[in-house]
């Protein structure tokens, strides 16, 4: 075999590897200025009437049973507050975290987005990368690789939110980033960290999982600050007093306290729901569903139900298709059903 053609295979088959990631997960090479497209001036307004501007930092929240997305943005007083809540068009998979390339689960867990995983040639019209797999995914073992918020209503292990949808979550973040943010936290949940919740899917074999992923949850809504993250023994730690490089993931935890000025606050949130959890516990059935491929919002199902896949892919995610659209109509986990909503199925946001 000669030097030249030995080039062109290597070259082919990297070419191939390439396609094969952009098949396979939520990434390609499209784009244009749409990256740089200014906030919409109401959104804008909202910020000011909430005393917020476009360079204060961001925090990410998502939940997958609710086919919801927040984002909280810093206010005059420090805190995070809550500035729009986004109807998710798509996600797939079940309720749980991902685990290895291929199996169609969009990821759950706390990640950290920084400007290099800005992605403004997505195929999927804008998107970031979450960061998947993270220290305590790697840790463990887990595989995958791309896994975006992105625009579109398809999924393949992401969480789609429209080309409008996501035309805002990008603007925000790269004002964000722009403002002097270094990162900011992505805290995706399989539904919302309610006692509700956590009883009825007590069954669910990664249920020692979400406890954990409560802890962070309620430190978050204790303090309205992301929690500083650790991991060993195959969780998470938040807010850990002291310096953090103690911490090894895939090492048993050394011994620890929570930060003195955030434990308390947190205790007495975690004692409070614990109390419910019990009461429900013994009296709300354990949640069963024949396993399907992920959800959608409410809003979106009510569109995709009344003008079909073909009409709303026009409408909501240009030339890509809607992923499973059958199953998306059959959506197990409620998509915001058990909770009145005004989300627009166009991917614009709304005060909650």
């Amino acid at each position: 075999m000669t030097i030249r053609s030995t080039f062109q295979n290597v070259r082919r088959l990297a070419l191939l590897g390439a396609a094969a990631i952009a098949l396979s997960s939520c990434v390609g090479m499209e784009g244009d200025g749409r990256g740089n497209q200014p906030l919409p001036a109401a959104l804008v307004s909202q910020m000011s009437s909430k005393g917020m501007s476009q360079a204060d930092p961001i925090v990410v929240r998502l939940y997958k049973k609710e086919s919801e997305l927040e984002v909280w943005k810093r206010d005059p007083s420090g805190q995070y507050a809550l500035l729009k809540t986004y109807p998710m068009c798509r996600w797939s998979g079940q309720l749980g975290p991902k685990k290895r390339e291929g199996d169609r689960q969009a990821p759950e867990g706390f990640y950290t987005v920084t400007p290099e995983l800005m992605n403004p040639k997505s195929a999927y019209y804008l998107s970031y990368n979450l960061g998947y797999p993270n220290a305590l995914e790697k840790a463990q073992g887990y595989t995958g690789s791309a896994l975006m918020i992105h625009g579109a209503c398809t999924s393949a292990g992401c969480y789609a939110m429209t080309d409008d949808g996501v035309t805002e979550l990008y603007g925000l973040a790269r004002e964000a980033f722009a403002g002097g943010q270094r990162s900011f936290q992505v805290q995706a949940f399989p539904f919302r960290m309610t006692p509700e919740n956590l009883a009825r899917h007590r069954s669910n074999p990664n249920i020692v999982f979400w406890r954990n992923l409560k802890e962070g949850s309620d430190h978050f809504e204790a303090t309205r600050q992301p929690p500083k993250l650790a991991t060993c023994g195959g969780r998470y730690v938040f807010n850990p007093a002291g310096d953090a490089s103690a911490f090894v993931p895939g090492a048993p935890c050394p011994a620890y306290q929570a930060d003195p000025e955030v434990e308390p606050l947190v205790a007495a949130r975690s004692a409070r729901d614990d109390v419910r959890l019990a009461e429900l516990t013994g009296s709300l059935p354990a949640m069963s569903y024949a396993l399907m491929d992920g959800g959608m919002h409410q809003s979106f199902r009510k569109l995709l139900r009344n003008v079909g896949p073909e009409r709303m892919q026009t409408m909501v995610a240009g030339k890509v298709e809607i992923s499973a659209p059958q199953a998306a109509l059959a959506d197990p986990y409620g998509g915001g059903d058990d909770e009145p909503q005004q989300a627009t199925a166009t991917g614009s946001i709304t005060p909650r």
